[in-house]
C-alpha cells in the first residue's frame, strides 16, 4: 500500500513535470503563447543529490519577459505546504504579457511529508530539509542572480486568527517590507500581517533582505477553496508584475 505521504510527493512531482511540460510547450517553434520572448526559457538542475540532501532544487528561468528586471519566487521550502507551491505552479505559465522576467525555484524535499489536515509525525524532518536546501542551493543563487526582488510561497494551517492570506518581511524596515505592504494595497484579498516569527526566514528571506534582495512571504490558508487560492495567487502575481523599481 502507498503511503499517503509518499503519494503526496508523488502527486507534487507529477505537478513539477506538468509545469515543465508546460513551459517547453511555449518554447516550441511557431507557438502563439502568453510568454514574452519566451525563447529565453531554460531549466537546470541546481541540486540533484537526494540521498545526500534529503531533496532536490531546480530553476526555471526567463519566464514572462526575458529582456526585463528579473524576480525570483520560490517554491517547496516547507514541503507540507505543498497545496499552495502546485497553485503557484498552475497560475504563472497562464499569465500573458508579463513586465517582469521569473526565475522559479522550485525545492522537492524527497523525504516523507503530508499535507494540512494530514500530518505524520516524520514532518518535521522534512521541513528543516526543505530550509536547508533553501539556505545551500536557492539563497546563492538569488543573492549573486541580480534580482529585483524575491518571494517565497508558503502556507498555514490556520494558525494566524482571521489573518488568512497575507504578504510579510521578516524584516522590518526593509525594501521587501515596502514591497509586500505594497503588493498588499493593490489587492483585494491579500492583507500585509508580520506573525514576527518565521522559521524559514533565517534561511532565505531574511539573508536576501540584508544583502540587498529585497524579499517577503506570501501565505495562504491552506483550507481554504481551490478555486479561492486560485483567485489569491493571480492578485499576488498579478500585484507582483505591477511593482515599481528603481
Amino acid at each position: 500500500m502507498i503511503r499517503k505521504n509518499t503519494l503526496r510527493n508523488l502527486i507534487f512531482l507529477i505537478v513539477i513535470l506538468i509545469f515543465l511540460i508546460v513551459v517547453i510547450s511555449q518554447i516550441m517553434p511557431g507557438s502563439d503563447n502568453g510568454l514574452n520572448n519566451s525563447s529565453g526559457i531554460t531549466h537546470e538542475v541546481i541540486a540533484n543529490n537526494s540521498a545526500q540532501d534529503g531533496g532536490t532544487v531546480e530553476v526555471i528561468r526567463n519566464m514572462g519577459n526575458p529582456n526585463a528586471k528579473k524576480i525570483a519566487c520560490v517554491v517547496g521550502v516547507h514541503p507540507l505546504e505543498n497545496d499552495t507551491h502546485k497553485t503557484f505552479l498552475k497560475t504563472l505559465p497562464t499569465l500573458n504579457n508579463l513586465n517582469y522576467c521569473y526565475d522559479v525555484y522550485i525545492i522537492n524535499v524527497t523525504e516523507d511529508f503530508s499535507a494540512y489536515g494530514e500530518l505524520h509525525p516524520d514532518d518535521e524532518p522534512g521541513r528543516a530539509t526543505g530550509q536547508d536546501l533553501a539556505l545551500k542551493y536557492v539563497y546563492p543563487q538569488i543573492v549573486n542572480g541580480s534580482y529585483e526582488m524575491a518571494v517565497d510561497i508558503h502556507a498555514h494551517g490556520g494558525a494566524y486568527g482571521e489573518h488568512n492570506t497575507f504578504v510579510f518581511s521578516p524584516v522590518d524596515g526593509s525594501v521587501g517590507e515596502s514591497y509586500g505592504r505594497n503588493v498588499s494595497s493593490s489587492t483585494q484579498n491579500i492583507s500585509y500581517y508580520n506573525p514576527q516569527h518565521t522559521t524559514s526566514g533565517p534561511y532565505l528571506t531574511v539573508p536576501l533582505n540584508q544583502n540587498g534582495v529585497p524579499a517577503f512571504y506570501f501565505e495562504e490558508n491552506s483550507y481554504i477553496s481551490q478555486n479561492i487560492k486560485d483567485a489569491h495567487m493571480l492578485e499576488l502575481i498579478k500585484a507582483i508584475d505591477n511593482l515599481k523599481f528603481n
